[in-house]
């Protein structure tokens, strides 16, 4: 059984996600932004989980987070769920956050990160971007993109550790919506896979996934030097350098 965190897990893909995992008998570690998101996962905790606090929009929030999840240790995997779909924040959680918990976390050799269709819309420029948030640069594709990209530039350059991005497709969550024409239960069972599985397809790395499907993403994901302007930028920002994480 492995010890997984799951990030954004109070609802929708992420609180299905934790409760699958948990159900199969896994040590899941839940992730929610605030104290008064909590009970939405208090089922989990009396259950045995553990819980984390912390607002991913807050650069120390973000680096507590890491230092709690480092004194608990032995984590095998993690799943970068979290994310919002509009405003200033999109580039501090989508992008930011995943960057600096991957690089401040010890310990875990399997990393999912959940990218959109709708990364194929994004934007490859880097330029004018506010990293930090304070106001609104950047479209939820273009985040999408970035962490499609950064995915595949850690499975890239980390050997030993397997990176890889899943499209859970459009499901009917709160950030969906109800009319979403996709599976629900498809959309958490790929990144589960990923964390937990030993088939050979799961313990590969640099995939981008569909219902458990390798599929093609935006070509810009897939350039190294895109790839490796992203990390620049990302190390700039936050003054952390993305060596090998764990």
């Amino acid at each position: 059984m492995a010890r997984i965190l799951v990030t954004g897990s109070t609802d929708g893909l992420g609180l299905a996600t934790a409760e699958t995992l948990a159900r199969e008998g896994h040590h899941v570690l839940v992730h929610a932004r605030t104290a008064r998101r909590v009970p939405a996962v208090q089922h989990l905790v009396d259950q045995g989980a553990q819980c984390l606090v912390g607002d991913l929009a807050d650069d120390a929030e973000v680096r507590q987070l890491a230092d709690e999840a480092n004194r608990i240790g032995g984590i095998d995997a993690v799943i970068h769920n979290a994310g919002v779909l509009d405003g200033a924040a999109l580039l501090p959680v989508n992008v930011v956050a995943p960057y600096l918990l991957t690089a401040l976390i010890r310990g875990p050799r399997r990393l999912i990160y959940l990218s959109s269709g709708m990364h194929r819309g994004g934007n490859t420029r880097l330029d004018g971007l506010d990293w930090s948030g304070r106001s609104a640069t950047a479209s939820y594709s273009t985040t999408k993109l970035h962490i499609t990209a950064f995915s595949a530039a850690l499975a890239r350059l980390v050997p030993g550790v397997t990176s890889n991005a899943v499209d859970p497709g459009w499901v009917p969550t709160r950030m969906g919506g109800r009319s979403a024409p996709d599976d629900l239960d498809l959309g958490h069972r790929t990144q589960e896979w990923l964390a937990t599985s030993d088939d050979p397809d799961a313990n590969g790395s640099g995939g981008y996934w569909y219902h458990q499907r390798r599929q093609a993403p935006h070509p810009a994901a897939e350039d190294r030097d895109f790839q490796d302007a992203l990390l620049a930028r990302l190390a700039g920002h936050t003054g952390v350098t993305l060596d090998a994480p764990g």
